[in-house]
């Protein structure tokens, strides 16, 4: 058994979500905040046998997408803004998957 731990974008989690349910496989989702951008993120927790963890590789590889954001700099005078206008492209998405061995899971109800 194996708990697989992924963070990923807010805006990922449902589409996710429904595909996991649909291949009847439950999560547990823990809201949570990225340093980068201080992003809105979800961590999700997925405990499945060692044979459901590439389903749920393959899940997070179709529905975790990379995606371009533009940053829009604070800059600290006006000398500075206007030497710099417009926007930074940033690749923000995907998943970062952490994948651990499981001894022993209970539900208790």
């Amino acid at each position: 058994m194996k708990l697989i731990i992924a963070v990923l974008q807010h805006e990922d989690e449902d589409a996710l979500v429904k595909a996991l349910e649909e291949a009847s496989l439950g999560s547990t989702r823990i809201g949570s905040s990225g340093g980068f951008l201080r992003a809105s993120n979800v961590t999700m927790m997925i405990a499945v046998t060692d044979e459901q963890v590439d389903v749920v590789l393959n899940l997070l590889k179709k529905h975790c997408k990379r995606r371009t954001r533009h940053l829009y700099p604070l800059l600290p005078n006006l000398e500075a803004r206007e030497r710099f206008l417009g926007s930074i492209p940033v690749e923000v998405g995907g998943a970062t998957v952490f994948i651990l061995p499981v001894e022993r899971m209970e539900k208790i109800d």
